[in-house]
């Protein structure tokens, strides 16, 4: 980032913060289906960008991918996941899921067919409305190869000493029950943890163990003009606003 982006980056942290205590910070009330939520990503934010979000590999509009060596080599060659797109958390929705009393300890509505009760998410998805707009909020969701969308699972976000790469050269490392993103892609889940965050408060989403981290990761990688579109397509149809990244746009020109 240059000293003027830099500079740029401060000024706006300023302008945001008094901003945020007035404006409207409601999360997603307009979808509450996980499925219509990516069946609308697909069809409405992402048909001219079928590109995946970690590697940067195209995939295509029935979500095949095929991998590309200067883009993504699969650790498991023989795993399926490694040639489709699947709809990946940023922020894991078994962080804020395990906060609903139905993950942990299930439901009366609960029970299977056979008389066995469920608890988790499947639960939490049909008992909790709460639940079933966060986990279908659109900006927390981005097209990952369904490979690394399950070797990362729920780990949390964080710098891993080394650069040993298992995806060829798609720059991203899971360790240790740790993922490190992609630099470029690393001020985009620090914003979207942030969103979160403040539009959905309680849930520890940002804490004294990775605020600093993902300060430093949203000076590091400022929005870009595809973060923009997505976000401004979002809006469009989900109907809230994320001004994490808005009000970034906007003074970078680029909204």
């Amino acid at each position: 980032m240059s000293r003027f982006a830099k500079i740029v980056s401060l000024i706006l942290c300023l302008m945001i913060a008094p901003a945020l205590a007035y404006a409207d910070g409601t999360g997603n009330t307009t979808y509450n289906s996980f499925t219509k939520s990516k069946r609308a990503l697909l069809e409405q934010v992402y048909p001219d960008h079928l590109i995946t979000f970690y590697c940067d590999n195209p995939f295509t509009a029935d979500k095949d991918v095929t991998p590309s060596p200067e883009k993504y080599t699969p650790k498991n060659p023989s795993n399926r996941r490694s040639k489709r797109i699947e709809w990946e958390h940023i922020v894991p929705a078994s962080l804020f899921g395990r906060q609903f009393k139905s993950w942990t300890e299930g439901h009366s509505a609960c029970v299977k067919n056979d008389g066995t009760t469920y608890k988790g998410r499947k639960c939490a998805e049909r008992t909790s409305s709460a639940y079933q707009y966060m986990q279908a909020d659109m900006y927390n969701l981005v097209p990952a190869i369904g490979e690394i969308n399950g070797l990362r699972s729920s780990y949390p976000c964080r710098m891993i000493p080394g650069e040993e790469r298992e995806f060829g050269t798609c720059d991203i490392e899971i360790q240790s029950k740790t993922a490190e993103p992609p630099p470029v892609k690393r001020g985009n889940i620090a914003r979207t943890y942030f969103y979160m965050d403040y539009v959905y408060p309680g849930f520890g989403i940002i804490n004294d163990d990775n605020r600093a981290l993902f300060q430093q990761w949203a000076s590091d990688d400022s929005v870009d003009q595809w973060e923009c579109q997505r976000v401004k397509r979002v809006e469009a149809i989900q109907g809230n606003k994320n001004p994490f990244v808005k009000y970034q746009c906007i003074v970078s020109g680029i909204w």
